[in-house]
């Protein structure tokens, strides 16, 4: 395995560890039921957070399987976009620091699933 493979699947396992300890974390602390709340109250359907929750772990897994690796990834921007839309962009740059709850980890972790994107494709 090459240097730029073994580089791109570091970058494919941290954004999907992420993703997939975040859902996790959103199960085991009981935050589906307040995000569902968020979302239903900016108009989403019922169960909402639930859909994003079980998708954010299963997807981390098959994504850690290198399986369905462009779909994923496409959707897991898409769903880090509307993050950004929804609630991030308010807040600004900076997660922590010199801000808080901004999108600068949330551009990150777009940025390595365009790159995890832009590699299958070029392999094919």
């Amino acid at each position: 395995m090459g240097n730029e493979k073994i580089a791109l699947t570091l970058i494919r396992f941290a954004a999907a560890g992420n993703m997939l300890i975040h859902g996790i974390a959103r199960i085991v602390t009981d935050g589906v039921a307040p995000f569902d709340g968020f979302l239903s109250d900016l108009g989403f359907p019922p169960y909402s957070a639930w859909i994003i929750t079980l998708f954010e772990v299963g997807a981390s897994l098959v994504l850690l399987l290198n399986r369905w690796v462009i779909p994923i990834s496409i959707l897991f921007i898409l769903q880090l976009m509307m993050g950004i839309i929804l609630v991030h962009g308010r807040e600004g740059w900076f997660v922590v620091g010199a801000g808080r709850n901004g999108i600068e980890y949330s551009v990150l972790l777009i940025i390595c699933f365009i790159s995890i994107t832009w590699s299958a494709r070029t392999k094919n």
